[in-house]
This record gives structure tokens, C-alpha cells and sequence, in this order.
């Protein structure tokens, strides 16, 4: 049995199953409705969260002929690490039958995770997690993707809401995922397993069988969200329900937010050619031998993957 303080309820492993498909079916039909055929592509780490959600994606289009349904995975050059996810990542494309794009670190950017973090500042998981989303973007849009799933769980999304407001910075709501607009240069994410526990999805994928690796990043305890999976923590417990009301505030903010941003859409890095706020984009800046400096991104630290 497994308990749901949030919910009031107590679920079976038969039922734990059936809620992690219902919750995960309702985001698909509310993220991305009426979706065409076509590609659609995973972020896949070989973590339990983004194994669980290729799982999912593979069973929800199983009946469309018109929709191919592709893993991405980046090779971010921690050794010791990495390896072992890739290995497993593997394995699970293998056993559902579906394509599998590896990029890394290396052969795109001519660096690594480790070997620049002997020469910059900042903590890793501030360019990793740049360098990551861009190499996962220009894949899937290279690849023709209408859409990017990411593997972000519930506890993933409300520390990164907690994140932002606590920084003063909410216009950054806008940019997480799930994307509601669409923008040139940029596949619009969808964030499948949103309203689902970490503790869940990993309690699902082992009674499912599916190969993840579980393992931390080394790099992990330098990140600064671990402040906020503290307090969320602490949060939940004593008052059931906070992860839930932290993503309804983002949702209930969002309309504001996005009326705030209209215009033109992103302008292209004069180095690179993506898309970019204005001027060098982060990936380039983290790049240049004494690029402009800065703090973690708000983005969920996995892949934390795409977990």
C-alpha cells in the first residue's frame, strides 16, 4: 500500500498503476491537445522519472501509425555517472523498440561537465543544465519534433516554482515547462509527469520492471536546489497538498506572465545561431574562456532529465 496524505487515499499496486497512467494520460490531453502525428520525442537519461514517462509515451501512442514516438539522451562527460544511465537508457529503447539519439557534451561543444568544471566558478549544474536543454532542443527540432517530453515530476516542477518567487524572479515561470505557446528556433516542452510524486514514479517504475539507474550525480550536493527540496519536504509534510498549490499559483500567474511577454519572438546567438534572450546565449557564455558568470539555472536539476 502506499499513501497519499495529499489525496486521502491509500492505493494497492493495481491502483497505484492505474493512477499513475490516468494523472499522466490527463496532462497529455491538457499539454498538448489534438496533437497531430509526427515525431515526438523523449528526453531520456536512463533515470526513473524519464524511463517511467518513455514508458508511459510508448503506451499512449501505441494505436497511432501516424506518430513516432523518439528518445534523446546527452552524454554530459561525468564519468562514473553517466555510463551507467546510458546503459540503462538503452536497454529500455531496446525493449519497447524505438530509436534512440545519443549527443554529448564532447562531440557538440568540444568540453565536458567535469573538465569545465575544473575551470569555472560556478557550480555544474549552472552550465550543465544550460548546455543539456540546448543540445535537447536542437536535437529534437533537428529531428522534426512537434514536441520535447521532459521527465520533471511533481516535487521537480513545485521546487522550481518555490525557486523563482523566493528569488524574486517569477517572469521565469513562464519559461519552465509545460509551454502553452510556441516560439521559432524552440520545440515546446511538456512535462507529463507533473501532477505525480517522485516517490511514486519510483515506486511504479520498480514494480514495472523498468531498467533505470538510480544513482545520484556527483556534482548534485553543490546544487542550491537542494535548499528547496528541503524546505518542500518539510512543506508536504505538514501541510499535504503544497507541491500541488505551488503549480495551480504558477498556473493562475501564467495568463499575466505571458501577456507581459508578448512581442517579438527570441533573437538568434550571433555565435551559435539559437535561440537567445538577447546577444551571446548562456550555452556560449559558459563557453567563452571568461564568459559572463552566473548563478544556478531555475530549470530542474537532472538530467535531473531530462531523471
Amino acid at each position: 500500500m502506499i499513501d497519499q496524505p495529499y489525496a486521502g487515499a491509500h492505493l494497492c499496486r493495481a491502483h497505484l498503476g492505474d493512477s499513475v497512467w490516468e494523472r499522466f494520460r490527463r496532462e497529455m490531453h491538457r499539454q498538448a491537445p489534438g496533437l497531430s502525428g509526427g515525431t515526438f520525442a523523449v528526453a531520456l537519461s536512463g533515470g526513473k522519472d524519464s524511463s517511467v514517462l518513455l514508458s508511459l509515451v510508448q503506451r499512449y501512442f501505441s494505436d497511432r501509425r501516424d506518430v513516432e514516438v523518439v528518445a534523446l539522451s546527452v552524454d554530459e562527460g561525468i564519468p562514473g555517472y553517466r555510463p551507467a544511465s546510458l546503459l540503462a537508457a538503452q536497454k529500455l529503447t531496446r525493449e519497447l523498440g524505438l530509436r534512440h539519439h545519443v549527443v554529448s557534451f564532447e562531440g557538440a561543444l568540444g568540453t565536458t561537465t567535469d573538465t569545465t568544471a575544473e575551470v569555472r566558478s560556478e557550480t555544474p549544474c549552472a552550465f550543465c543544465g544550460v548546455w543539456r536543454r540546448q543540445l535537447l532542443n536542437r536535437t529534437a527540432r533537428e529531428l522534426g519534433a512537434s514536441r520535447l517530453a521532459l521527465g520533471f515530476n511533481l516535487d521537480d516542477l513545485a521546487q522550481t516554482v518555490l525557486m523563482n518567487l523566493v528569488r524574486g524572479e517569477p517572469g521565469r515561470l513562464a519559461q519552465m515547462a509545460p509551454h502553452v505557446t510556441s516560439q521559432p528556433g524552440l520545440v515546446p516542452r511538456l512535462a507529463p509527469l507533473a501532477t505525480i510524486p517522485e516517490r511514486e514514479i519510483y515506486l511504479y517504475a520498480r514494480l514495472s520492471g523498468l531498467p533505470f539507474d538510480h544513482q545520484e550525480c556527483p556534482h548534485a550536493p553543490r546544487a542550491a536546489r537542494n535548499l528547496y527540496r528541503e524546505l518542500l519536504w518539510r512543506l508536504e509534510e505538514s501541510q499535504p497538498g503544497a507541491r500541488h498549490a505551488l503549480l495551480r499559483t504558477r498556473e493562475k500567474l501564467l495568463p499575466a506572465l505571458l501577456a507581459g511577454e508578448r512581442g517579438p519572438g527570441p533573437a538568434r546567438c550571433p555565435s551559435c545561431g539559437e535561440p537567445s534572450s538577447g546577444g551571446l546565449c548562456r550555452a556560449c557564455q559558459f563557453l567563452a574562456p571568461t564568459g559572463e558568470t552566473g548563478r544556478e539555472a531555475p530549470g530542474p536539476a537532472e538530467e535531473r532529465q531530462a531523471s
